[in-house]
């Protein structure tokens, strides 16, 4: 699972028990009390990439509150006392397992009906996370080090369109199960965004049919999934964990990658230090451009929203990768 910091259970466990017993009631300003007073159903996303399903779906029969506020990374939410008295209270929720260890804890101790993990809307896959094989390639000792956890599988679907769109689809049939009344507007608003979606797709198809090389190099590799789905070759720096330190044979290793599979440019991601692929680039005479996970927008994203943010990826590859 992609985790930045490895938490002995116990601790997480303990930590999320003690915020879930807080009487810490919630702002009479929260989004969670808007919906309530206003019939709309309360619905609590973990983090922007299902907050965004939540909202397109949802449209205006839902009041949507996420845990994680722009500019935090996602992995190492720790959630107040308020955050969790609102998760508590909320008409539905949606997570996916594996991205926050503080929110999955959480929300087995909430009690709340309509809890939906998206992991469990389409089918996860191992990236970057069995030893000796990381990404497609043998790494020999190294797989260990940048191996999040062996056989754990990566969560990072969204940057899938078609995987999105499964889940997509998940999303909209629970909400239709939770709120019965729009379950029709519900369903509407989930086939116009699968569509997008599609389009999506279509346009990473054609823009990477014809490339220069396959092959790219990120410092978060999040980007099997896209990878997989449009025949393309990612080398993660440092695995799945941004944070974590590549060794230096690792280093040496993705020069020789780079130097043999034509590779022009190292990506790095808005919401994590670049420090590690800039080094890499300038030693290994390459550039370095942002390749956006989507875990977070902020103002320095490359779009105000997850279509706008995957266009600008598109563009950033076809770039980099020499598309034709």
């Amino acid at each position: 699972m992609n985790v930045r910091r490895l938490i002995p259970a116990t601790a997480v466990a303990g930590a999320s028990a003690l915020v879930l017993v807080s009487l810490s009631a919630c702002s009479g300003a929260s989004s969670a009390a808007d919906g309530k007073e206003s019939g709309k159903l309360d619905v609590v996303a973990s983090f922007y990439p299902l907050q965004y399903l939540a909202e397109q779906i949802g449209g205006d029969h839902v009041a949507v509150t996420t845990l994680t506020k722009p500019g935090v990374e996602p992995h190492d939410l720790e959630l107040k006392p308020r955050q969790a008295s609102q998760l508590r209270r909320a008409d539905f929720v949606l997570y996916l397992r594996g991205v926050q260890p503080a929110v999955d804890e959480a929300i087995k101790q909430s009690g709340v009906e309509h809890t939906v993990d998206a992991a469990k809307l389409t089918t996860l896959e191992a990236h970057g996370t069995s030893a000796g094989h990381i990404d497609g390639h043998d790494h020999g000792h190294d797989a260990g080090e940048h191996a999040e956890q062996e056989g754990a599988a990566d969560p990072h679907v969204w940057l899938d369109p078609v995987k999105y769109a499964e889940v997509a689809k998940g999303v909209g049939t629970s909400l239709a199960a939770a709120d019965p009344a729009h379950a029709a507007d519900y369903r509407k608003n989930t086939d116009a965004l699968v569509a997008k979606l599609n389009g999506l797709d279509a346009t990473f198809q054609q823009g990477l049919k014809n490339t220069a090389t396959r092959t790219f190099i990120t410092t978060h590799a999040a980007f099997g999934y896209l990878a997989e789905r449009y025949g393309l070759e990612q080398e993660g720096i440092a695995g799945v964990d941004p944070e974590s330190e590549p060794s230096p044979a690792r280093i040496k290793e993705l020069q020789t990658v780079a130097a043999k599979d034509g590779v022009t440019t190292v990506f790095f991601e808005t919401l994590a230090s670049g420090k590690t692929a800039q080094t890499l680039a300038k030693d290994a005479g390459l550039k370095t451009d942002v390749l956006d996970p989507i875990e977070g927008i902020t103002e320095r994203s490359r779009g105000r929203d997850y279509l706008a943010v995957m266009e600008s990826n598109l563009a950033a590859l076809q770039k980099a990768l020499g598309a034709k």
